[in-house]
């Protein structure tokens, strides 16, 4: 694979994760409210039939979602996912390109809700939808612990 294969605009997907490290190379583009993630379908991303996994699909539009949600609040907080939903309409196999793109849907204070379409080749595959819990993200100046006192 060359970096000919990949459309204009990605670039290798920068957070990591030991989930998805059998799967690289990843790729994403950042839109200013999305993450859109990308892949060359390749052998290590289909099921026994030679076709993209459903377990693929539905890791990355989470992975996506939450990304997303991370970028419309500037990466000021990280989620976590409650619930996640998602229809399978179609298959791709290796070779073709997949995309992942997320729209946010509702941002507040302590949730979130986006949707996914993923799509082979600019064909929809599969639709998402998932609900993300905002964690704060420890400050910096957060004050360290009382030790514990003696009774």
């Amino acid at each position: 694979m060359t970096s000919t294969d990949i459309p204009a605009g990605f670039e290798p997907l920068s957070r990591k994760s030991p989930l998805t490290e059998p799967w690289e190379p990843l790729y994403s583009k950042k839109t200013d409210k999305a993450v859109i993630i990308g892949l060359r379908l390749a052998r290590p991303h289909t099921n026994g039939r030679g076709l993209i996994h459903g377990g693929l699909i539905t890791a990355l539009a989470d992975n996506a979602m939450g990304y997303s949600c991370a970028q419309v609040t500037n990466w000021t907080t990280s989620f976590v996912t409650v619930s996640l939903s998602i229809d399978f309409v179609g298959s791709a196999e290796i070779g073709q390109w997949c995309s992942i793109e997320s729209d946010v849907i509702k941002t507040g204070k302590t949730i979130c809700f986006a949707q996914s379409l993923i799509k082979a080749d600019g064909v929809v595959i599969a639709r998402a939808s998932g609900t993300f819990r905002v964690v704060p993200k420890p400050t910096q100046t957060a004050t360290p612990p009382s030790p514990p006192r003696d009774r």
